[in-house]
């Protein structure tokens, strides 16, 4: 079989397991069995995986492997936080933070090498973007940060409860993969873990919205950030494309099949900018009608940004405004910003950078081909 490239087993959730074990002759149970291993014990040597024949090991070790990333750096911070650089086969890199709470451990996902959007406020935006990561390479980030966990001090304390894409680019521009992967981590055999915590953190991509209603059922998030056209084309450019109207009308078509889901809108603070009461007012008659929260966080300044954070009396009032109104409303609170894995923050290593506009031309004609359809 020299020469002939191998099927990565991280890259296929459960439907592409059966279907690649049925190309095998093998029955279904195999790929029940594969993910357990993979996912549920860490096993990545075919010989140690007993309940499968020798015959079957050996089919396997001719055809497909088990590749994750390669972690090249940890960084703990201060408060807990976690923050691992991942590296992938190509040589670049991406950024993984853990944030452990109380009750919870937060593992705040990357979707693709850099970022094609450019928000201003982001850091992540400020570096180009490379590619889109391989399901592997999504997966790969919860394998790798479970392992790690397990081998600390006090691991009972330290686990992976909830998953958040988002880190380090958009993934709805990841669509296939980024679904695949939350597959694997909602999967019985896999991570178990139930839809309310995974969550998708987007910046607006509409077409991809309705979509992702179709596809799945985890939590959604929006990266809001301002409550109108003008100051969101602003801070958010991809708004240009999708405006405000059409971003509500994509929200309200993924709540309506689920009495109980909720849209989280992420609203970054900046000092005089989107801060202002009027502001607030603004968002309280936007949102009228759709059940959502809102997650107020606290700007992480980064190198040669022209924006400061807001001041805590600032947030509070904009809070109240929430509040008073009957919005579920909460300051996030800042983690992990001494090592730079604040939100906003991630930054990792983009080789051989494409023009973001290249890239973003591409996703353009896709969607006007899409709507001539």
């Amino acid at each position: 079989m020299e020469g002939v490239k191998k099927m990565n087993l991280m890259d296929l959730d459960r439907k592409g397991m059966l279907e690649f074990f049925a190309s095998l002759g093998e029955k279904p149970f195999r790929a029940q069995q594969m993910m357990q291993w993979l996912h549920q014990r860490g096993v990545t040597n075919f010989d140690d995986m007993t309940d499968l024949s020798k015959a079957v090991r050996q089919k396997l070790v001719e055809v497909c492997e088990i590749r994750v990333p390669e972690m090249i750096l940890h960084k703990p911070s201060k408060d807990g936080t976690h923050k691992w650089l991942m590296r992938m086969p190509d040589g670049n890199a991406i950024e993984t933070v853990y944030i452990p709470e109380a009750n919870r451990g937060t593992l705040c996902v990357s979707s693709q090498v850099g970022c094609m959007l450019t928000c201003t406020f982001c850091s992540t935006g400020t570096q180009g973007f490379n590619r889109n990561l391989k399901t592997s390479e999504i997966i790969g980030q919860v394998w790798l940060a479970v392992r790690q966990l397990s081998k600390e001090n006090g691991a009972h304390d330290r686990r992976v409860t909830n998953v958040v894409m988002m880190g380090m680019g958009e993934p709805l521009l990841n669509f296939d993969n980024v679904i695949k992967a939350m597959n694997l981590m909602m999967d019985d055999f896999s991570y178990g873990m139930s839809k309310r915590r995974v969550t998708l953190s987007t910046s607006g991509l509409v077409p991809e919205m309705y979509e992702l209603a179709k596809q799945s059922t985890v939590s959604l998030a929006v990266s809001l950030h301002a409550p109108n056209d003008e100051l969101r084309n602003e801070l958010v450019p991809i708004n240009r494309k999708f405006p405000l109207a059409q971003l509500l009308d994509a929200c309200k078509n993924y709540v309506v099949k689920d009495p109980h889901k909720t849209i989280t809108f992420e609203y970054v603070m900046l000092q005089e900018v989107n801060d202002f009461p009027h502001h607030a007012e603004q968002l309280v008659e936007l949102v009228k009608g759709l059940p959502c929260k809102f997650n107020l966080i606290p700007f992480n300044p980064f190198p040669g940004t022209k924006y400061t954070r807001s001041s805590n009396n600032r947030i509070h009032r904009f809070k109240d405004i929430l509040d008073k109104a009957g919005l579920v409303t909460t300051i996030r609170k800042t983690r992990g910003d001494d090592i730079d894995a604040a939100c906003g923050q991630l930054v990792g290593q983009v080789q051989d950078r494409t023009s973001r506009q290249e890239k973003f031309n591409i996703y353009k004609e896709s969607i006007a081909i899409k709507k001539e359809i």
